[in-house]
């Protein structure tokens, strides 16, 4: 909605434009970006400041699932130990176990089934996944660790 001349009695002023902080989201981006790039120090930086661990994005994507995805092994462990949630499923169902057996990072899927990451959770759920793309070693890890 859009007024001109001056604001109605008792609204704020805001900073920024359109009620979002551009700053904010712009350091959102950031933090995605940092996680797919495996920069585990930045990141860990980022978060001791207070970023939340379980930051997501539009596509809810976490870090946890992104880091995942990507196959970076110390990123995924800092944010286990963090508390990141294992199971936190995206948008389209996939959750970052999936994610680590479709890049076959064996110690970032031992890690979140030591996290306590469900198998059987997510759409396609981490069994799907190795049955689907025919990924042996995957499943040796999940059979281990279940």
């Amino acid at each position: 909605v859009r007024y001109r001349g001056r604001r109605p009695a008792g609204w704020p002023r805001h900073p920024y434009r359109g009620g979002v902080d551009q700053a904010a989201v712009e350091l959102a981006h950031r933090m995605f970006d940092l996680a797919r790039e495996g920069a585990a120090e930045q990141l860990a930086a980022y978060l001791d400041a207070g970023v939340p661990v379980g930051l997501t994005d539009p596509k809810g994507d976490t870090l946890l699932i992104l880091a995942a995805y990507y196959g970076h092994d110390a990123v995924v462990a800092d944010l286990l130990a963090r508390g990141a949630t294992p199971d936190h499923t995206n948008d389209r169902g996939q959750t970052a176990l999936a994610a680590a057996l479709f890049a076959r990072s064996a110690p970032s899927v031992t890690a979140l089934l030591a996290a306590g990451a469900d198998p059987h959770h997510g759409s396609p759920s981490a069994w799907a996944t190795v049955e689907h793309f025919d990924l042996p070693d995957m499943r040796a890890l999940l059979e281990a660790g279940t």
